[in-house]
């Protein structure tokens, strides 16, 4: 019994990991390029170091992973038709980063609340 419960203890929630590319957001203050600061928004996954990955937060992760998923698929053709359109070519570099900081914040706001409000 004791052995199990130490092994409760020490499990780590690798989403928390996550919050290490925060430390991305420290070359915008190095370099200048403002571009980086979003990566400060990281930080905020050390948050989850304190829930324990059980499975209904496994269960929780999967959905949000497919929610930005959903999004990234519903954005990025838009934006790609919307710079082929404009034939905006550094367009395109702004639609990718819009893709990404789409697919992550989806990710990060549907997993909080499904913490928050539980099964629903």
């Amino acid at each position: 019994m004791k052995d199990k419960t130490q092994n409760v203890q020490n499990k780590q929630n690798k989403i928390s990991l996550l919050g290490l590319l925060g430390l991305l957001g420290l070359l915008g203050l190095i370099t200048g390029n403002i571009g980086f600061y979003g990566f400060f928004g990281f930080f905020g996954f050390f948050n989850f170091s304190k829930i324990l990955p059980d499975e209904r937060f496994k269960l929780n992760v999967n959905k949000a992973a497919k929610n930005a998923f959903m999004a990234g698929l519903i954005i990025f053709p838009m934006l790609l038709l919307l710079e082929c359109l404009t034939q905006s070519y550094p367009a395109y570099g702004i639609g990718i980063a819009v893709n990404f900081a789409v697919q992550i914040l989806t990710f990060s706001l549907t997993l909080s609340r499904y913490e928050k409000n539980g099964d629903e």
